[in-house]
């Protein structure tokens, strides 16, 4: 795909989608971190369910660290894997407290560190909360640039890299919501709606295999 397309179908999305941003809610930089934690392996519905209830309790790094691992397995339970996170947010409660005077760090280096902590949360905490132009790259994200030939490639951190060296960078910081977002309802991953999608013309999935 050549970069005057690529120009073409991020100015599309942009058009559609100004101020793309995450489906979770959230208040605080420390609210965002914990909510994509929990969202590994699960639905931004489901944690937005959970955190409404938690957060009014505890939001902060001490407050939920003060909830203990069961308490804090009571607010969360309704989310996959909650057991591991809840032993990973309780201890990354106490790091953050202890080593970085309660507050997010703003480096991929002290974010990875953290427990419960990977790649993709870091660039989600980096991207929505500092503002920098990172690339979570997400099931939806590596179907959608594989599929339409926007950045292939055969694993996360392959795509991830040629996203951030390929998207124009004026749409570099929002990009990776607006791929999300459209993985997410328009470019599915069972039945892609084609026949709805702002892209389609641009769009380097063969014809043959589109849905009727």
């Amino acid at each position: 795909m050549n970069r005057e397309k690529r120009t073409e179908i991020f100015t599309r999305l942009r058009d559609q989608n100004p101020h793309p941003t995450t489906e979770l809610e959230y208040s605080s930089d420390f609210e965002l971190l914990v909510a994509v934690v929990l969202s590994a392996q699960a639905t931004d519905v489901g944690v937005n369910k959970a955190t409404a209830r938690l957060y009014p309790v505890a939001n902060t790094p001490e407050a939920i660290f003060a909830l203990g691992v069961d308490g804090l397995k009571e607010y969360i339970k309704t989310i996959g894997l909650f057991n591991s996170k809840a032993e990973n947010i309780i201890q990354l409660c106490k790091i953050l407290v202890e080593q970085h005077d309660s507050q997010v760090p703003r480096t991929r280096e002290a974010l990875e560190a953290l427990p419960g902590v990977g790649r993709k949360t870091a660039n989600v905490v980096l991207n929505t909360a500092y503002g920098l132009p990172t690339m979570a790259v997400d099931t939806h994200i590596f179907r959608v640039s594989n599929r339409t030939r926007i950045a292939p490639g055969k694993n996360v951190l392959e795509v991830e890299k040629r996203l951030v060296r390929l998207v124009p960078e004026e749409f570099l910081r929002d990009a990776h919501h607006w791929l999300i977002l459209h993985g997410r309802y328009v470019c599915m991953a069972r039945k892609p709606r084609c026949g709805e999608c702002l892209i389609a013309d641009l769009c380097e999935f063969p014809p043959s295999q589109r849905p009727a």
